[in-house]
């Protein structure tokens, strides 16, 4: 691991408000800049009572304004839910005003229920455009995108770094075919993230966007001063997750120190699973399961997420991810 990151969904706490749940991301994002993150990326999700970061460019420019020098982007933009074009001008506009620090991650999904796609796309294609879908993208923030009958301005010209995401054999498959960086989504989804990587390092064309294949692997983190800290905060992302599995997705819920009464036993063990890429526990514990995940999967970059009800104790979980990242990452070696 060369790099680690953050992922945040901008989660809206029982008790909090969308607007505390952004002002949230602002100082997490602030955090991890300061604490050797490499980027922090947001992601499109929408009709979730728990989740505020559906306008998620407009949320990247908010969190790009607040830091620096840490990279900020999608992951991702649910592409189907867009014109190519107008993604290229939301992100070119942004790389425009933050050079070198935008990213775009795209994914296939809709990020959301049937009806509130149809809301969003107001007319349902039945084809899998995707694949164009990218390449037009690809090709509005080229340079020779200045000249074209249809550009993005901005966009044409700024040559936004365009990754896939994908929580499937799919997505492996095409990045590896554009020769595009490919991030995957094992913090909720790690049954297929051994074959996908392997699939997506063997089949990667270079292109010019990339010489060699660059993979991410997500994971949750969910750290505390000792391990039943860790788990009793981590109850707050079992409870939503199992809620939103059953068709009641609500705000994040409060932790609880037994979550047997709330969840019934076949659908924890589910959770359990989908959740099961993920270090949780006192910083000595965090740092063996992170160790565990990289010398398992040998990503090039590691992207850590996790919801934790409380705030304080949310920008206290990643500070302790954040150490055992510099620890663990390999640093380049001198010329």
């Amino acid at each position: 691991m060369h790099k680690f990151s953050l992922l945040d969904l901008s989660p809206i706490p029982e008790g909090k408000t969308a607007a505390d749940a952004l002002n949230n991301s602002v100082v997490l994002a602030q955090l991890a800049e300061n604490n050797g993150f490499h980027r922090f990326w947001l992601a499109e999700h929408h009709n979730m009572p728990g989740i505020a970061s559906a306008a998620t460019a407009v949320v990247i420019g908010h969190v790009a304004g607040a830091t620096c020098t840490i990279r900020v982007g999608a992951g991702g933009i649910m592409l189907p839910n867009h014109a190519p074009l107008v993604v290229a001008e939301q992100f070119g506009t942004l790389a425009t005003l933050y050079p070198g620090r935008i990213d775009l991650g795209l994914g296939r999904a809709p990020g959301t229920d049937m009806a509130t796609a149809r809301a969003l796309r107001r007319h349902m294609a039945p084809d899998d455009t995707f694949p164009q879908d990218v390449q037009e993208l690809l090709a509005y923030f080229a340079d020779e995108a200045e000249s074209g009958r249809v550009r993005a301005i901005p966009g044409a010209g700024t040559h936004v770094p365009v990754w896939i995401l994908g929580s499937s054999l799919y997505g492996a498959q095409l990045a590896a075919h554009y020769g595009l960086p490919y991030a995957f989504a094992s913090h909720f989804a790690p049954d297929m993230l051994e074959e996908a990587l392997t699939i997506y390092r063997a089949q990667f064309q270079p292109s010019r966007y990339l010489d060699q294949p660059y993979a991410v692997m997500a994971a949750g983190v969910c750290a505390a001063a000792s391990d039943e800290e860790a788990q009793y905060l981590r109850s707050s992302q079992y409870l939503a997750f199992a809620r939103l599995r059953t068709g009641w997705p609500g705000k994040l819920p409060y932790p609880v120190e037994d979550l047997s009464p709330e969840i019934p036993a076949p659908v924890l063990a589910q959770v359990k699973h989908a959740l099961s890429c993920s270090a949780t526990g006192s910083p000595d514990t965090v740092h063996v399961q992170i160790q565990n995940l990289l010398d398992r999967y040998k990503p090039d970059e590691l992207m850590v997420t996790g919801m934790i009800h409380d705030h304080k104790a949310r920008l206290r979980s990643f500070e302790i991810a954040g150490a055992a990242l510099r620890d663990l990452q390999v640093k380049p070696q001198a010329a």
